[in-house]
């Protein structure tokens, strides 16, 4: 770590290391010494608009899931591919209807059960806030369903780190010694729950970067620390789901998410941060709202094409917005019909252009392209 970058404005100490990295960057504790600048509070007003009438589409849908499953796989799908794991949408679709242990480290099953893991990390920390506060608990439970048989399971899943870590192969920067972990993290959990020094969008993002900055975990920091962020929005700003989910913003302006995160390390940039953090939450908002507005139009769309079908159909159409990929089996065992019966059923959507066949799939699979356009495209509002 080069630590002429490291200015007197930076966040933290430097700490001379006993190893080749040399020295690591302890961050200060919580709350930071930082003051909004009344510059940004236009913005901030248009972010917190856009949140508001994200919330209020969601509390209007009489299935929330309609909305929460597509961005959450979405969600996946973007912090994995943060991380260098990339998996289609229909990789992740295909493994959620067949889960299975990776038989090998090079085993492209371990990417998809990577992604598939992050998904029921992020639903679970969701569940537990009903009974939880944030906090360490629920950061390490996720943490342990995160890496549960994966790339590095090896690296204490669900427990802080009790060695020193890197980030870069050339140690661009080194996190604080692990010795300071415990005590970073009691401060954070404290400030998530009862700071009011800020609003409580600004402070999500200032959690985020501490999180990211402590690097608890001995991996999988980035995609937990994602999913903490989508999680704490929801519950400091009172929604009924979390809805925001900031990764593929992220993943699109990379350089920019890891360069803005160590400035305010090096430099105390945090207005630059939250700025950036808060287009993003415009960005992103406008993106979901956009989504489900078209979720909602081809439903119509689907249930009026469908013309005179079987009740049995109208269900299978339900079901394709929170699973667009069906496998035949899957739907005669659902419906207890006959293999012949539930593949007539599909042809029959096939037919109706709501449906294609998966080519080359085993067992015989179906999706419905305008819900995957809908749920994993990158539309205008990405752009």
């Amino acid at each position: 770590m080069d630590i002429k970058q490291f200015s007197v404005k930076a966040t933290g100490e430097l700490l001379k290391l006993q190893t080749k990295a040399g020295w690591a960057f302890v961050p200060e504790v919580m709350p930071p010494k930082w003051k909004f600048p009344e510059s940004m509070w236009p913005l901030l007003v248009e972010a917190r608009t856009a949140l508001a009438a994200l919330n209020g589409i969601g509390q209007s849908l009489d299935e929330p899931e309609l909305l929460l499953k597509p961005l959450q796989n979405r969600e996946a799908l973007t912090s994995s591919s943060l991380e260098g794991t990339y998996v289609t949408p229909e990789q992740l679709l295909m493994y959620e209807l067949d889960p299975r242990e990776p038989k090998a480290s090079d085993d492209r099953v371990a990417d998809w059960k990577e992604v598939f893991n992050y998904s029921n990390a992020l639903r679970h920390g969701a569940e537990r806030l009903s009974s939880l506060p944030l906090c360490s608990r629920l950061i390490k439970e996720m943490h342990a369903i995160l890496m549960h048989g994966v790339r590095g399971r090896n690296k204490a899943p669900g427990e802080f780190r009790k060695w020193q870590v890197q980030i870069g192969s050339d140690a661009r920067f080194v996190p604080p010694p692990a010795s300071h972990v415990d005590d970073l993290m009691t401060n954070l959990d404290q400030y998530m729950n009862k700071s009011n020094d800020y609003d409580p969008l600004v402070r999500c993002y200032i959690v985020h970067y501490q999180f990211e900055t402590i690097h608890p975990f001995g991996d999988g920091n980035g995609r937990v620390g994602r999913s903490l962020l989508a999680l704490m929005i929801s519950h400091l700003l009172g929604h009924t789901h979390p809805w925001l989910y900031m990764s593929a913003f992220y993943e699109k302006y990379r350089d920019e998410y890891v360069s803005k995160m160590f400035n305010v390390s090096t430099e105390g940039s945090w207005e630059e941060w939250i700025e950036f953090c808060l287009r993003g939450t415009l960005q992103q908002a406008r993106d979901s709202i956009a989504r489900c507005k078209k979720f909602r139009e081809l439903k119509k769309r689907y249930q009026e094409d469908a013309g005179t079908l079987t009740p049995r159909t109208y269900k299978i159409i339900e079901g394709l917005f929170t699973k667009p990929l069906v496998w035949v089996t899957h739907v005669a065992e659902q419906f207890s019909v006959s293999y012949p019966t539930a593949k007539s059923d599909l042809d029959r959507l096939v037919d109706a252009d709501i449906l294609r066949e998966l080519p080359d799939s085993r067992p015989k699979a179906y999706y419905a392209p305008d819900v995957m356009k809908a749920a994993y495209h990158e539309g205008e509002e990405d752009d």
